[in-house]
């Protein structure tokens, strides 16, 4: 067939494909809605929460925020009542604080320590602080504070309370001997489980009890229960124990009219005769006045007199009027941190010692914590014991800030943390070889020479 004659000004379809350009074909991401955002932070922060650092960190930095929160606190808390006293404003603050700084180094100190010597310590420590409690009830030696004899003059305004020492005895000695026992497969012996663990923690109590202190004797009895439970007590021992423990509790507060009168103060709102229900009250008008965001660092009204232990055992109260409801739940987060933390390392490790050392920690200072708390809150009766690293007391923070040393040191010695630590840190000066980042756009590697 001829040929079709081309048309002028008219282009062949293959020249006309040829001439023409092709958009550009890009690949478009699927777009993410906020269920695929979710999943995918989720995914980022259980993997962040998984790394072998996370432990040491939560400890360490939630540790430093509730005892410098718990300083400003003090000092705005005591700032009257020292003003009262013909003190300068700053006089509970400065008390407060130098039992902070001999508690960094203690701190620094158990961090640095290795298990062993922390085993090696646990015999000398129990020894000592059961001769400082025998010490407390000899007359002239011991002192008397708001009915309670449980402390020991050091000399001018310092004072000494032993009995917050025996928590951490018995946590240090109780591992140790559980460990041992342990170790020669003894603890499936209920004789070997109680036995001497349980008659050395009621001497303790005992010796607590003799200056009538039961707030402090709960928290150790708290510890006691924690380490038979880490051990693997039985059910019904651990029952047996905790009723026994129960009826003892009940049989003193029963015969003590001031105990009764505590615990008839559980919820209450109003003052009531003789103004009997009048910390527990006016710790409730504490944080009830706060607020959302509270009225101000200072500003609190409570504390002009109002509310008795401002600084100590109600700073919570304090923190909810002046910081209002965000710096409560702020607190209650640090404390949870911790608490998660130091499960965390007790249920990692290997080690025996280890394991039931920062369980019982850990049990040692959340128990206290909901203590003090509930008692604020009108939840439980008032016990008398201080917000751990929070209220104002050097015995009480010294102790505390070991313990929280205690639980670095085992989070430092978890085999993956070791490693991270190793690679992050030189140690004597030496420089790190493997790769490592100069800058943006290449990686360079560097040799024990210097070279590249």
């Amino acid at each position: 067939m001829p040929a079709k004659q081309m048309l002028p000004g008219r282009r062949p379809a293959a020249v006309k494909a040829q001439g023409r350009k092709r958009p550009a074909v890009t690949a478009r991401r699927p777009a993410r809605g906020p269920l695929q955002r979710l999943r995918r932070a989720q995914r980022q922060l259980s993997k962040a929460w998984d790394r072998p650092l996370t432990a040491y960190y939560l400890i360490f930095g939630s540790s430093l925020l509730l005892t410098g929160l718990g300083l400003v606190m003090v000092y705005s808390a005591s700032m009257i009542k020292a003003l009262q006293l013909g003190l300068g404003d700053a006089y509970f603050f400065k008390k407060q604080f130098l039992a902070a700084l001999i508690g960094a180094v203690l701190l620094f100190a158990a961090s640095r320590m290795p298990v062993k010597l922390h085993r090696a310590l646990s015999y000398p420590v129990l020894a000592g602080t059961l001769f400082l409690m025998v010490l407390v009830q000899v007359p002239g030696i011991g002192v008397s504070i708001n009915g309670n004899q449980n402390w020991i003059s050091l000399g001018g305004p310092f004072m000494l309370q032993p009995s917050e020492f025996g928590k951490l005895s018995l946590i240090l000695w109780g591992a140790d001997l559980l460990a041992r026992k342990g170790d020669k497969g003894l603890l499936s012996q209920w004789k070997h489980l109680l036995v001497p663990l349980v008659p050395v923690a009621f001497l303790l109590l005992g010796l607590i009890m003799l200056g009538g202190d039961m707030g402090t004797a709960m928290i150790l009895g708290a510890v006691l229960f924690g380490l038979l439970w880490l051990a693997g007590a039985p059910t019904r021992m651990f029952a047996g124990v905790l009723l026994f423990a129960g009826v003892i509790v009940a049989l003193l507060i029963k015969t003590s009219p001031h105990r009764m009168d505590r615990l008839a103060c559980l919820g209450a709102t109003d003052p009531g005769k003789n103004d009997l229900c009048w910390q527990a009250v006016h710790g409730i008008y504490a944080l009830a006045s706060g607020g959302w965001f509270g009225s101000g660092l200072g500003a609190s009204v409570e504390k002009w007199g109002q509310l008795p232990e401002a600084h100590t055992d109600f700073i919570f109260a304090i923190t909810g009027e002046e910081l209002g409801l965000a710096g409560t739940l702020s607190v209650l987060a640090l404390f949870a941190a911790l608490g998660y933390a130091g499960i965390r390392v007790a249920g990692r490790t290997e080690d025996s010692f280890v394991r039931y050392a920062a369980g019982g920690v850990t049990t040692w200072i959340t128990a206290q914590a909901v203590i003090n708390i509930g008692a604020v809150l009108g939840l439980l009766p008032i016990a008398g014991v201080p917000l751990p690293l929070f209220s104002y007391g050097g015995s009480a923070l010294l102790p505390t800030m070991f313990a929280v040393g205690l639980l670095i040191a085992f989070a430092r010695e978890e085999p993956a943390a070791r490693a991270a630590l190793a690679m992050r840190q030189p140690r004597f000066g030496r420089q790190r070889s493997g790769p490592i980042w100069k800058s943006m756009r290449r990686r360079v590697k560097r040799r024990p020479s210097g070279e590249r």
